[in-house]
């Protein structure tokens, strides 16, 4: 039976190599020189629009926070998906229970890379797919930002993840598939800037797409229906279509959208609900011009139908 020791000897070699190419693979992969020199100094006033734009309290704040409840960033929060319960890990400035003793280095690559500062991979619960897209110097200015918020003792339970989600080292391979910094919506030359400011803010810091753009079996974002609406992550109710497309925003005029971000209220004088009452609150912090560049944009990008089954 010579044949049968070859083909088991094959067969085992076949084997070691797809481990060891599927380790090298889901390696965690950290930010480059270059990128770290961009990031700066960091600046306090601008980080504290680019915190407000990524909505950062709406998830690590207690639910229901108000004021300079708001800027306590202790998590806790659970987020409930296919996937299992990822839990909103404590983003305070407490050395020990928050980020207090990461370093700029840990943060960006934390934000742009979704790994941690002990060379983990990320969760993607946590949006670095879209935080992937901004600035090194926003970074900066977010990090310095957030060194001026309250330190909250206490550690965040857990995420509760079952087999095979609960190997990290396997995010890798979902990054290689998933992780770009590069726009997903590409616009011809000559596009007005603020619709290219409204892009950064859309696909970058406020990643909107994070919830509004259906994914796939792998849990990753359908880009060909971006921001076409989507079943909420934790399964009960929708995330609407923001684009023109039917079933969407095409009967809003930028200035309704605009008007919309800043006061919660519809064109057809309906309120703000559920998860988009803190969005709209942490819009509302933002800018007139940063929210005029949002709505041009949401006005710019192609139209899809509802990204979601229809509703009986």
């Amino acid at each position: 039976m010579a044949w049968l020791k070859k083909l088991a000897g094959t067969a085992a070699v076949v084997v070691a190599g797809c481990a060891v190419a599927g380790w090298v693979l889901s390696a965690p992969v950290k930010l480059d020189r270059d990128t770290l020199a961009q990031l700066g100094p960091g600046d306090a006033a601008k980080g504290e629009r680019i915190f407000n734009a990524g909505g950062c309290t709406s998830c690590h704040a207690k639910p229901g926070a108000k004021d300079d409840e708001r800027l306590q960033l202790g998590g806790g929060l659970e987020l409930k998906t296919a996937f299992g319960t990822f839990v909103a890990p404590n983003i305070s400035q407490d050395e020990n229970d928050g980020i207090g003793a990461w370093s700029i280095a840990d943060f960006a690559n934390a934000m742009l890379k979704g790994v941690g500062p002990s060379g983990e991979n990320l969760y993607p619960a946590f949006p670095y797919p879209s935080y992937a897209r901004m600035k090194p110097s926003d970074v900066a200015d977010l990090y310095v930002f957030m060194q001026t918020l309250p330190a909250v003792s206490g550690k965040a339970p857990p995420h509760k993840l079952g087999f095979p989600f609960n190997i990290r080292r396997g995010v890798g391979l979902w990054k290689r598939l998933y992780l770009s910094d590069k726009p997903v919506i590409e616009f011809a030359a000559g596009t007005p800037d603020v619709v290219l400011a409204g892009r950064y803010l859309v696909e970058g810091p406020g990643h909107c797409g994070e919830c509004h753009t259906p994914r796939d079996a792998g849990g990753g974002s359908r880009k060909g229906e971006w921001l076409a609406g989507a079943v909420a992550a934790e399964g009960e109710g929708i995330i609407p279509n923001i684009t023109t497309g039917p079933g969407g925003i095409e009967d809003w005029s930028a200035a309704d959208i605009a008007s919309y971000l800043e006061t919660g209220f519809t064109p057809d004088f309906d309120t703000v609900g559920g998860a988009m009452v803190d969005v709209q609150e942490n819009m509302a912090r933002l800018t007139p011009d940063d929210r005029a560049a949002i709505a041009a944009y949401l006005k710019a990008i192609p139209p899809h139908p509802n990204g979601y089954p229809a509703r009986k």
